[in-house]
């Protein structure tokens, strides 16, 4: 069995968010044998994470009994950093997953995305404000 801690998961997010006015969400979802990148698509949606004021939120959708997961950007993060950052927040999810650590490999994933946010998105303490809810999202994805 598969387990994610929430807590850390909330406590990781609020420290990234602390360097960037990107917000970052994690929506685990239960076993489905659906799509999960057109599933990942629906949840960013209906957490409502398109409505950014700067289109600068980051979605990691997991699947934990499939062991799968998505990283899903808004539009105002791709017209500013390239494929690469993408691949390196896969690859440092990736390695923790494969290690069995879910919540260890997210951690290091929103950790990874709050450091490159910070570059293009800087956390401006006076105007900044926390556009989306950082609990962990248990809703169905799909």
């Amino acid at each position: 069995m598969v387990t994610i801690d929430k807590d850390r998961l909330k406590q990781a997010i609020e420290r990234a968010e602390k360097r960037t006015s990107g917000e970052i969400r994690v929506s685990v979802s239960p076993l489905f044998w659906g799509d999960v990148r057109k599933a990942a698509e629906k949840a960013f949606e209906r957490m409502g994470m398109s409505a950014t004021k700067d289109r600068n939120a980051v979605l990691f959708f997991v699947v934990p009994a499939r062991r799968k997961f998505v990283v899903l950007g808004d539009s105002g993060i791709h017209q500013k950093v390239g494929g690469e950052f993408w691949h390196h927040i896969v690859r440092t999810v990736s390695e923790k997953f494969k290690e069995g650590d879910f919540t260890g490999g997210l951690v290091a994933g929103i950790e990874a995305v709050g450091e490159g946010l910070a570059k293009h998105f800087p956390y401006q303490a006076a105007s900044d404000r926390n556009e989306l809810e950082d609990d962990v999202d248990f809703g169905q994805g799909s």
